[in-house]
């Protein structure tokens, strides 16, 4: 028996009639074709997904950018409050530190300048006291209405009283010797002179405080206050100083403040600046202070009685200027600062 060989399945059958030679041609061409659209389409997904993969990273680039941004601007804001917190805590610390001290210090200086004015009333009384004539003198029979020593003793005791009588010119005579004190204290300061003398720093504008009052106010007028009380202190130490170098110890001065504080900074004051000391003060001296302007009105009367000139010097604390001041020639009032005085009462209210 003759055997046909069998065909192989990947072999074309070329026996047969209904296959033609080109179907296996045919075939892989298709394949081809599929292949190459399927090669394109995984192409174009690449690069969709390339361009998605770049616009989710840059996406995230933008994302992380912004929140670093953000962070940075929160660090900024953080430091910056922290750096406030540090300020303000050494404030605080610097408040409590120095808070503390200022308050105890100012209530020493209240309490100083309390007991200051305390012991300087205590001695002006005391002074008082020991000039009280306890036992009554024996009545003298008034002279005779044509008695001459009478007449004698009453023009005696006119010559002795100083001119009280003060008007614009009134230092016209005295100029050139106020004028030369004035520039003496100016430019050449004496701090270790002798007592009733300027012994600070004389600055311009005080000078021009000074000589405003001497020849344009005839030496009774106010003057506006210089800002501190130190300063009023010292441009009434310099008048001070130069009255004394006209009438010696004929000269009075009373110096009037609402408080007991404010009376003792002015005491403290003119001893520093004039080299005095307590003995000097005394309703019987050459200072006195008072709080009560009658009181003060009533001193000064006494000193005109006894042929010596009171000087009156008014604190920039006192609102109004009692008539019975304004009678006598010599005063001098620290006029307050018109703004400050302003805010203060809008601060009021």
């Amino acid at each position: 028996m003759n055997s046909q060989p069998e065909s192989s399945p990947l072999e074309p059958n070329l026996t047969t009639g209904s296959q033609s030679p080109e179907e296996p041609i045919d075939y892989l061409k298709r394949q081809a074709e599929d292949l190459r659209q399927e090669i394109v389409q995984l192409q174009l997904t690449k690069a969709k997904l390339q361009q998605e993969q770049t616009a989710l990273t840059q996406s995230m680039g933008n994302l992380v950018s912004e929140a670093l941004s953000q962070l940075e601007a929160r660090r900024q804001t953080l430091q910056v409050e922290v750096e406030k917190l540090e300020r303000r805590r050494e404030r605080i610390e610097q408040e409590m530190r120095t808070t503390f001290a200022g308050v105890s210090q100012d209530l020493a200086i209240r309490v100083q300048g309390f007991k200051d004015y305390l012991v300087g009333s205590l001695q002006d009384l005391a002074a008082t006291a020991e000039q009280l004539e306890l036992i009554p003198e024996e009545p003298i029979a008034p002279p005779a209405a044509n008695s001459t020593p009478r007449s004698q003793s009453v023009e005696s005791v006119a010559e002795t009283q100083p001119n009280t009588q003060f008007t614009k010119s009134a230092f016209a005579e005295q100029t050139q010797q106020i004028r030369q004190i004035i520039d003496q204290y100016r430019s050449n300061p004496d701090y270790y002179g002798p007592p009733w003398q300027l012994r600070r720093t004389f600055e311009p504008i005080h000078a021009k405080q000074v000589s405003n009052w001497f020849f344009n106010q005839g030496g009774r007028g106010a003057l506006r206050t210089m800002g501190s009380r130190l300063q009023n202190i010292l441009v009434a130490s310099a008048t001070v100083s130069i009255l004394r170098s006209l009438y010696d110890r004929r000269l009075g001065t009373l110096v009037l403040a609402n408080s007991p504080e404010r009376l003792g900074e002015w005491r403290r004051g003119l001893q520093d600046c004039l080299g005095i000391d307590r003995r000097d003060f005394g309703p019987e001296r050459g200072l006195g202070l008072f709080e009560d302007p009658e009181l003060l009105a009533q001193k000064a009367d006494r000193l005109v009685n006894d042929g010596r000139l009171p000087f009156i010097i008014i604190d920039d604390t006192e609102e109004k200027i009692s008539l019975s001041l304004l009678q006598f020639p010599l005063w001098l009032a620290f006029a307050p600062d018109p703004q400050a005085a302003a805010q203060s009462t809008l601060d009021r209210f």
